[in-house]
């Protein structure tokens, strides 16, 4: 099964973000617009690591299925990518 495309991600986050903003600007709430600018490039660099990481784990749909010891491999990966230090 695959995700919602990179793009429409991306675009969703920045919609969100953008509209956030737009409401800060008509109040001239500089603190919240800053905030929002630091939020927005904080989600976003988070959203490219996390499509990042489902892409190398995704198989295309012309490969065969992984083996149970296969796919355990692709979550050790993972678990080594996110594991809290």
């Amino acid at each position: 099964m695959a995700g919602r495309p990179r793009d429409r991600v991306m675009n969703n986050l920045d919609t969100i973000f953008r509209e956030a903003y737009e409401r800060a600007k008509e109040t001239d709430d500089a603190a919240r617009m800053a905030d929002l600018d630091s939020s927005y490039q904080r989600e976003q660099l988070l959203l490219e690591v996390l499509l990042d990481i489902r892409e190398a784990l995704e198989i295309p749909a012309e490969e065969p299925r992984p083996s149970g010891e296969a796919a355990l491999e692709k979550i050790n990966m993972l678990r080594k990518i996110v594991r809290p230090r």
